[in-house]
């Protein structure tokens, strides 16, 4: 429902539905509704029915949508927190008893009985984000972003940068983590870099583990630099970059948003393996001059060997992997649509992963001793990793898949198709008839607007549903309402990633929306956008 002008006169601003809907406090359905037969609607006279689903989709519960990535690499939307939907609502029966006398001193409380601060939801973080690009085993991952609002009255706070890990610092501006499974892997480094140095250089003795842990930190420095490839070229298409993360199995560069081209998607993908090559390359020409058989022999022999396997592994074409994107790439090219090159991809993908499993302990037995009895640890070491690199490959594929999908209903969450119809009251009106006109125009929020108009805060669906029935004549709803800020009004014509990314950058639990002119159109409630992606993922595509 809209106030145009500041008129106060309500005026539809969904109009999906043409049944009178329930007061603002009645969920979409789901577990939360009545039982049949249970009166519904707010306390007021004259009959009353249930109000309109809501106009987005709904889901009885909560869900976990899921960033992006080239080595591993997925996008991933957020897992969004609890919504209002999910606290009961109180659906007061039909008024037909003489008004209540007002309450002793000791009951006039000027807010709703109960907790200070109603549960409210955190919110949804659905949207397609980040092509990480992982070096060594990608993976494509989701971010769950847990954004937090503050107190009634407050507004919202702009969710925190980001964490993943040690701080190491930020080159062109983009963060680098170093993931506590990094220390993990840098032991496991050491110990085997280190028995193969005492076969080579037994003169070391045990110093050979501090070359060792050497070695560890020189090579996740060179798969920095590969993140940092993939970096440098989203920000030269102006794609941001949410943070880079060193991990057990490589590094992620999170990338926030998809190449717009096929032509950006496969060198944002190419360049990556390319700065492996080339370090190996230069790797290669330093050891020409040194010793093989010294300390530096031993080491650029090293780096030069692994930067190779890094960069050969992240060109096979599957999805997560860097080759997989240049798949992507060239079948998006080809057909013009980029969800079948996803799909050629993430099945490349899952094959390979099968292949990994079944052929790296073939290869690496074949390539070993050839002794009958050489298999133990060995065996089951390789057997390990070649699972663990499968798991990896084949979720990264799946998570290719879903995040597809994603980006290809996204652009059915509209700001305008998804906003509730509303009804401006003074912040003095009690709260019983606030609910009351709502009820009689249809509307499921409650805006509060100044003398001349103006919207000045929201009524927040969770405190409604705080207050007793019986309380609701003697409760203003200024008590319940949260001041609007500039973040907490959202343009009318938002869609798909825009509207998440904005719902995002200011967490809350309503919001006003506007049209272009400055005009009220109604209210959007977070756990509406949020049933609405639930939805939208649960269709095929």
């Amino acid at each position: 429902m809209d106030v145009s002008g500041g008129s106060g006169q309500p005026r539809s601003g969904n109009d999906e539905s043409a049944e009178p809907q329930a007061h603002p406090t009645a969920p979409a359905a789901g577990p939360t509704d009545p039982a049949p037969g249970e009166p519904t609607g707010p306390t007021a006279t004259g009959p009353q029915t249930r109000g309109s689903e809501t106009p987005g989709p709904e889901t009885p519960g909560p869900h976990t949508p899921e960033p992006h990535t080239p080595g591993p690499q997925t996008p991933v939307p957020p897992t969004p927190g609890e919504t209002p939907g999910e606290t009961p609502a109180t659906h007061g029966e039909r008024d037909t008893s003489p008004r209540p006398d007002p309450p002793s001193d000791n009951d006039r409380e000027p807010g709703p009985p109960g907790p200070s601060k109603p549960r409210e939801p955190s919110e949804p973080d659905a949207g397609p984000r980040h092509a990480a690009h992982h070096t060594g085993a990608p993976r494509h991952r989701t971010e769950a972003h847990t954004d937090h609002t503050g107190g009634p009255g407050r507004p919202p706070q702009r969710r925190p940068e980001p964490g993943g890990g040690l701080l190491m610092g930020r080159p062109f501006g983009v963060p680098v983590y170093v993931a506590p499974s990094w220390f993990l892997v840098a032991i496991l480094i050491t110990w085997v870099f280190g028995g193969q140095l005492d076969r080579v250089l037994p003169e070391l003795g045990a110093a050979r583990y501090l070359v060792s842990l050497f070695f560890a930190v020189a090579f996740y420095a060179s798969v920095l630099v590969h993140e940092l490839a993939h970096t440098v070229a989203a920000l030269r298409f102006k794609l941001p970059v949410r943070r880079i993360q060193l991990q057990f199995f490589g590094g992620v560069s999170e990338i926030e948003k998809e190449a717009e081209t096929p032509g950006r998607e496969f060198v944002l993908a190419f360049v990556g393996p390319l700065l492996s090559l080339v370090l190996s390359g230069v790797f290669y020409a330093a050891l020409l001059p040194v010793e093989p058989d010294s300390v530096a022999g031993v080491l650029l022999a090293g780096l030069m060997v692994s930067n190779l396997i890094v960069a050969v592994f992240n060109l096979l074409p599957g999805l997560p992997l860097d080759g997989g994107r240049m798949l992507r790439a060239v079948v998006w090219k080809l057909t013009g649509k980029p969800m079948s090159g996803t799909i050629a991809a993430a099945w490349v993908g899952r094959a390979l992963a099968i292949a990994v499993l079944i052929g790296l302990p073939l290869l690496t037995q074949s390539l070993g001793s050839d002794a009958a009895s050489d298999v133990g640890m060995d065996t089951v070491m390789d057997a390990l990793l070649a699972a663990i690199l499968a798991a990896i490959i084949w979720t990264g594929a799946g998570n290719s898949l879903r995040m597809a999908r994603l980006r290809e209903h996204l652009p059915e969450l509209r700001a305008r198709a998804l906003t509730r119809r509303a009804v401006p009251v003074q912040a003095d009106t009690p709260l019983s008839e606030a609910l009351r006109r709502a009820n009689a125009s249809g509307a499921r929020a409650l805006v509060v607007v100044d003398a001349d108009g103006t919207p000045a805060s929201l009524v927040r669906e969770a405190a409604i549903v705080g207050v007793p029935e019986h309380r609701r004549p003697w409760v203003a709803v200024s008590t319940l309402a949260q001041d609007l800020t500039d973040g907490m009004r959202v343009s009318a014509e938002l869609s798909g990633e825009e509207l998440l990314d904005a719902l995002r950058a200011n967490p809350a639990t309503e919001y006003l929306v506007v049209e272009e002119t400055g005009e009220i159109y109604g209210v959007l409630s977070a756990a509406d956008v949020e049933r609405a992606f639930v939805k939208a993922m649960a269709r095929p595509s």
